[in-house]
């Protein structure tokens, strides 16, 4: 890796300029609430603003962008709130760094340059490379993806033993159930130490979810749409949609072993720890200890805003995991059975010298004024009579 530790700032920095070099407009996130696909509650992925353009009803004036997205995965098709807290890279609200081609280049050009951003900007060591891709899918018609793993073993130099094919659950990516789909191509990094990857070789640890081997980034060539009947229509034009965890190449620029040691969160897990006295020493790896729900329930999401909706998907996060900060509240009393007893509703007060009847015994004229108190008088003399008719029985 580089002798100089990049901060997370710098690192989306790098990330966009990089690109920008490359004739890509940087754009902003788009909100994290979907706003334009009723299909989708919140935006889990870098390409659902663009998912319009690659399915032809929309377009915009470039062919090329790069951005950071803001995302959140807590239910459908990509739901990680399974996965929080039992491992060190995963989350339910990260940022992806992306780059995009509506039509332009495919996958030579997103390949090369995936290679070139992490071998000499960030010096990643590329030994410690692997790429997986598309092995073929019978039921879904596809050939294996001969031209990707030809491109990185001839464009990039990899050694071709870190090129691996792999199946359609890994390695093609759908949006959804429907919409836009294709094979993708995942990059993997090795963090582990030197003797460990001596004893066991990269390539049996890839897709085997451990902690020191990850993607870190996913390059998916957008060819087809896919169909409620699981059949798959080629898309008029061929796209690029990339998408690379900012928290993971976080950690893994700065040397450590979980996205929570990084600097992205080193300062609000300090912040936590200093409101509830947590003890943070030993650092936030140690998920099997004394205080493991206290800390899975720190580390749900970073918490975004979009109004309840989110709440509710923390909430939802927290108890799949029983991490409560609090105890839980007791459950309430059993309700005794009770008998319809008609309330009195409440009168106006009146003047002392007013009484239902004057002191010759005599009714006193209904008025506005003291229609209220002939009508309390009335319904108390019967819930009297309810209640005593509930005391016989």
């Amino acid at each position: 890796t580089s002798s100089q530790i990049r901060s997370a700032s710098d690192i989306r920095r790098d990330f966009l300029d990089f690109f920008r070099q490359k004739g890509h407009e940087i754009v902003p996130s788009a909100p994290l609430v979907s706003q334009d696909d009723p299909t989708l509650l919140f935006i889990n992925a870098g390409m659902n603003p663009f998912k319009d353009v690659f399915l032809g009803t929309g377009s915009r004036p470039y062919t090329r962008v790069a951005d950071t997205q803001k995302c959140l995965r807590v239910s459908g098709k990509h739901n990680d709130l399974e996965e929080v807290g039992l491992d060190t890279y995963h989350h339910t609200f990260f940022e992806m760094l992306g780059n995009w081609s509506f039509g332009d280049y495919f996958k030579r050009e997103a390949i090369t340059w995936a290679w070139e951003l992490l071998t000499e900007t960030w010096v990643l060591d590329p030994d410690r490379l692997y790429v997986t891709v598309h092995e073929g899918d019978t039921d879904l018609g596809l050939d294996a993806d001969t031209e990707a793993a030809a491109l990185w073993k001839d464009e990039t130099g990899i050694d071709a033993s870190h090129i691996l094919y792999a199946p359609s659950k890994d390695n093609f990516w759908m949006m959804g159930d429907t919409g836009p789909c294709g094979p993708c191509s995942e990059i993997h990094y090795d963090g582990r130490p030197a003797d460990e990857r001596a004893q066991i070789p990269g390539q049996d640890l890839v897709n085997q979810d451990h902690p020191s081997v990850i993607e870190i980034w996913n390059l998916v060539f957008v060819q087809y749409n896919a169909q409620t009947d699981g059949s798959l229509e080629p898309l008029a034009a061929k796209h690029v949609d990339t998408g690379m965890g900012f928290e993971r190449i976080c950690a893994v620029l700065q040397g450590k072993t979980s996205n929570y040691d990084s600097d992205l969160f080193a300062a609000l897990l300090q912040a936590i720890a200093d409101l509830t006295g947590a003890d943070l020493s030993d650092g936030v790896k140690t998920y099997a200890s004394a205080d493991e729900k206290q800390q899975i329930a720190m580390r749900v999401n970073r918490r975004p805003r979009a109004h309840g909706r989110v709440c509710d998907c923390r909430r939802r996060a927290a108890e799949q995991h029983g991490a409560r900060l609090r105890d839980p509240p007791h459950p309430p009393p059993r309700r005794a059975l009770r008998l319809p007893v008609a309330r009195p509703q409440r009168a106006v007060p009146a003047p002392a010298h007013e009484h239902a009847r004057r002191r010759d015994g005599r009714r006193l004229p209904r008025t506005p004024r003291t229609a209220g108190l002939h009508r309390a008088r009335r319904q108390s003399r019967g819930g009297e009579l309810l209640a005593d008719l509930g005391r016989r029985n």
